[in-house]
Order: structure tokens, then sequence, then C-alpha cells
């Protein structure tokens, strides 16, 4: 099996700790000298740099949200003067002022070197040639994965997002082993596949890599099905450093988090104390050898559990169980929680004849909450089968209800008529004023 960083990946357990440990004193000593917000933060609390003597004192840290970044736009929590940052991100947030992130030198480095092991840690090699279709500019996902391939000596082939017809011309043209893509547009490249009469077998595709969104494994298979590859989930956040904070290796078993540069807590949603190992909760990142925008515990708002179990790779890392939802875009219907993964779940493992195409719409009638689900059908179902259709609303109604403890009016709809996303899925409106 290939790996990237045998040494590094495969560190002991000791090892490990001390190597964190160090890192954690240098970057707290970091922030406190350089970020202002960080040393009011820990001033208020009666902390001290010389307080944090290993990895074990990182729950005396406050916590980052990214309220913090955005109270603080653009340059405010940057720990290195602007004439030592090269490169500056921010995320495509839809309200507010957007998060902003800046990179040293070294921070792009490190940055490559984990998406270089994510790459390798999937099977990818020198060799192989990588079809990036992540979104470049200001969206972290193009270039992370762009540099990571040329770091570890791929062809690398920077496409970026849509004109998706051209997307499966190049594919088959140039050769590609490896995409790079998020995985609701995995999906809609293999639903342009199937109409276009192409066979997944016509494609050199044999990894692809994906995220940026929460996904299911029944949409693994989905994709994997569609294009005649093996799907690989991967991990990032623009705060932290983009793609490649975590990513799954061959075995398919959670994504290894490349814990020697960021370091990931569990705590919980309402208490934010944190959680043993194994039990589910909000995901919290601290940055080890980041300069331009260290991070001190950082609420990722994702939902997930931590693993620590031997993984047959051999790495020994820290992995994530798969991403649930999160906290900050959960839904509460009539009392009761629910993440669109789960309604997504239902989806694509309740009846062949439905696709994964779907959008739900959550309103409030008179005081009451409400939440409809559009669905496509697959195009092999005609919608004027009337008895058909009947049949599979109440049939995935009731998968619905049983799964998420809730009713919602399910609507079939004819293939095709769900807006398509060539970027992050927004599967979501909410028209309530809450």
């Amino acid at each position: 099996m290939y790996i990237y960083d045998k040494k590094t990946e495969c560190m002991s357990v000791e090892e490990k700790k001390i190597l964190q440990s160090e890192r954690l004193k240098e970057v707290v000593k970091r922030v406190y000298d350089n970020v202002p917000t960080y040393r009011r933060k820990m001033d208020d609390i009666k902390l001290k740099p010389s307080d944090i003597r290993s990895i074990d004192d990182i729950s005396k840290l406050p916590f980052t949200t990214k309220y913090d970044l955005r109270s603080n736009y653009p340059f405010g929590m940057f720990a290195s003067p602007m004439k030592d940052i090269v490169r500056v991100h921010a995320s495509s947030g839809t309200t507010g002022k957007l998060t902003v992130v800046g990179y040293t030198q070294h921070d792009l480095d490190v940055w490559a070197e984990c998406c270089a092991r994510a790459l390798g840690g999937v099977g990818a090699t020198r060799e192989s040639i990588v079809h990036v279709a992540y979104g470049y500019g200001l969206f972290t996902g193009g270039l992370g994965m762009h540099y990571g391939g040329e770091r570890m000596g791929a062809t690398v082939i920077p496409v970026s997002s849509g004109n998706t017809a051209r997307q499966i011309m190049l594919m088959k043209d140039f050769g590609a082993d490896t995409i790079c893509c998020t995985p609701s547009y995995a999906i809609y490249l293999a639903d342009e596949l199937k109409k276009m009469g192409i066979s997944p077998d016509e494609l050199n595709l044999k990894r692809g890599l994906f995220g940026a969104e929460p996904w299911t494994d029944e949409m693994r298979r989905k994709i994997e099905e569609g294009l005649g590859l093996k799907a690989y989930d991967i991990y990032g956040l623009s705060e932290i450093s983009g793609p490649g904070v975590a990513c799954e290796c061959e075995m398919q078993d959670g994504p290894h988090v490349q814990d020697d540069y960021f370091y990931p807590e569990i705590v919980d949603v309402d208490t934010l104390e944190p959680l043993p190992l194994g039990e589910s909760g909000e995901l919290v990142f601290t940055t080890l050898s980041k300069e331009g925008i260290p991070l001190i515990r950082y609420r990722t708002r994702d939902i997930c559990s931590l693993r620590k179990d031997p993984c047959k790779c051999g790495r020994t890392s820290v992995r994530l169980a798969r991403i649930t939802g999160r906290s900050d875009d959960m839904l509460i219907i009539r009392g009761v929680n629910v993440f669109p993964s789960q309604i997504e779940s239902v989806l694509i493992s309740s009846d062949p004849r439905i696709s994964p195409h779907y959008h739900i719409t959550v309103d409030r009638i008179n005081n009451l909450d409400t939440m409809t689900i559009e669905v496509e059908l697959d195009r092999s179902v005609a919608f004027d089968e009337i008895k058909t259709v009947e049949a599979l609303t109440k049939k995935l109604a009731g998968d619905i209800a049983s799964a998420i403890g809730v009713s919602a009016n399910v609507r079939l709809v004819s293939s095709g008529s769900i807006k398509r996303s060539e970027g992050k899925a927004q599967n979501v409106t909410d028209l309530r004023k809450l």
C-alpha cells in the first residue's frame, strides 16, 4: 500500500503526544503575543501561556467561533504581519461578513503536505492524473487539492467547477484516474454520464475524494456505481486549513485526522464540556502549526465522534466518524431535532425508483411547523403513473417518519425538476421566522 509519509502517519501514540504538546505550547504563546482577541480571552480567565504544559491542558483554553473571525474582519485574527501573508482565502458564507483566513508560505507547505497525504492514502501516486473539479478562487477546495497533487508529483488537471459536458470530455480524453469534487456534484456527473449514454467503464477513474458537505454511505454507493470508482470522504474547512484536515484511506473506514497539525476534540453541544471517546458531539479543532491565523479550540459546528481503534492501513492517527450534520443547520421540527443527512439517507435507501435529488422546505403555518420534502423520481418511472407515484409517496413518507420521528409532507416530482448544484448543495429552505 502506498503511504506518503510513513514515519509521521504511523507515529506511536507516545511520540505524537510529545509532538502535539510542544506544538500546542508554541501556538498558544504565538496567539497570546500577537492576537489581541486571544490575549483578552485568556486574560479574562487568568490563563497564561506558561500554564499550558502539554496537550492534556488544552481544555483550559477558551473556544473560538466564527463570530470571532467575523468581528475581527478582515485581518484582526492574523498572528503574522501582512508582509508574511502570501495568500488569503475566505468562506462563501451567505450572511454577514466573510470569514477571512491568511496563509504564510509555511502554512501553504503544510496544507499541500496534508492534501498529498490524503491523495496518497487513497492510492494515488506520482503517475496519477488528478481531475480537480472543486471551485477555485477564494474557496479553498480547488487550490488545496491542486497543490496537494503537485506536491506528490501527480499530473493535476485544474478544471474547477461547472461546464459539466466539458468535464466529462476531459475525463475521457485525458484519462484522469482520480477526481476531487463535492459529493453532490459527483452524483450530478453520474446522472449526466447516464443521460449521454456513457458507461463508467469508458472512463479511467479509479478513486474520488469527495467533501465540503456532509454525505452518507448510501450516497457513497450511488457515486461508486455511477462513476465506477471507489469514493473516499475528505474533510476540511477553510478556517482550519481547507481540504486535507482529514481523509479516509483505502480501507474507507473513517477519515484520518492529520493530528500532528490539527488536534481534534468532541464537546457537548450545550455545555461545551469535553466528551469521552466515541460519544457524538461538536467537533473542535486546534491548529498546532499555523502561523498566519492559528485557531485555538475552533468550534466547527460539525457533529460527529472520534475513533482511536486501529486501522488496517497502519496509520495511528485518530479518525472521524461520519459527520451526521451541523449544530447550526440542525432543524427543530415540532420539538424534534432533524438533520438533512438523515432524510438523505432514507431517500437513497428507500427504493431504487427514488433518486437522491431532493429539497426540504420548512415553514410555520398557524403556529405549527411544517416540512415539505420534494423528491425526484428516477427517470425510469413515468410521472403519470398515478398509482405507482401514490404508492411510492406513501412508502417514502412512512420511511422518513420512522427515521426522524416526525411526519413530513412528501411530494414526488418528475426527473430533472429540482435545481442541480455544481458546488455545495443547497437542500434546505427555512421560511420560518425563528
